[in-house]
């Protein structure tokens, strides 16, 4: 699978941070991802926090608060609106294998789960949002696990770029280009 897009798309991003309403962009990506929507906000922190890594402290806080709420519609759909409208649109995003890890997870750790969902890269947190809703989990250990997962993967992903700011931008941008097999024009 080809990523081409990724370089370009995270130039385009970095000029976007210094927009007014960037932080608002932002918001609203964390917030719509945590129960529909298909891209994570970290293709969109990552390159605000690097372009001001003084910053970054501030863009985590955003997008935790913002996919908390989010993580409420996430939840609410999975409980309510699961057959009619979630299931099937899972598994049209292709999502369904990982739905199904997630069910499993849920069954073996409950709320234990969620906070791994948030932490991992790799399983959409919009999957733990909305199977913590079919699997009716109480909503008040939902919200608890939810939080604490969201705020340490950015908090740590802000304390990094806080930390190493300007010297892991080129290495970022070095592993995107090498998944998205960009080979710059001449």
């Amino acid at each position: 699978m080809h990523f081409r897009f990724l370089v370009s798309w995270y130039d385009k991003i970095l000029l976007w941070s210094k927009h007014p309403k960037a932080c608002w962009y932002l918001g609203f990506i964390s917030f719509i991802d945590a129960s529909l929507f298909p891209l994570s906000p970290l293709f969109m922190v990552l390159p605000m926090s690097f372009s001001e890594p003084t910053r970054a402290f501030y863009f985590a806080a955003i997008v935790i608060g913002s996919s908390f709420l989010g993580g409420m519609i996430g939840y609410s759909l999975g409980f309510f609106a699961f057959e009619a409208l979630i299931g099937p649109f899972i598994q049209w995003m292709g999502y369904s294998a990982y739905y199904e890890m997630a069910m499993q997870w849920f069954q073996q750790w409950g709320y234990a789960a969620i906070v791994f969902g948030c932490l991992t890269p790799f399983i959409p947190y919009k999957i733990f949002t909305i199977g913590a809703g079919v699997m009716q989990l109480h909503f008040g250990g939902f919200l608890i696990a939810s939080f604490l997962g969201r705020a340490l993967r950015f908090l740590l992903i802000a304390s990094i770029i806080r930390w190493g700011g300007p010297r892991f931008e080129p290495i970022f941008r070095k592993t995107l280009m090498k998944i998205s097999n960009y080979q710059p024009s001449v």
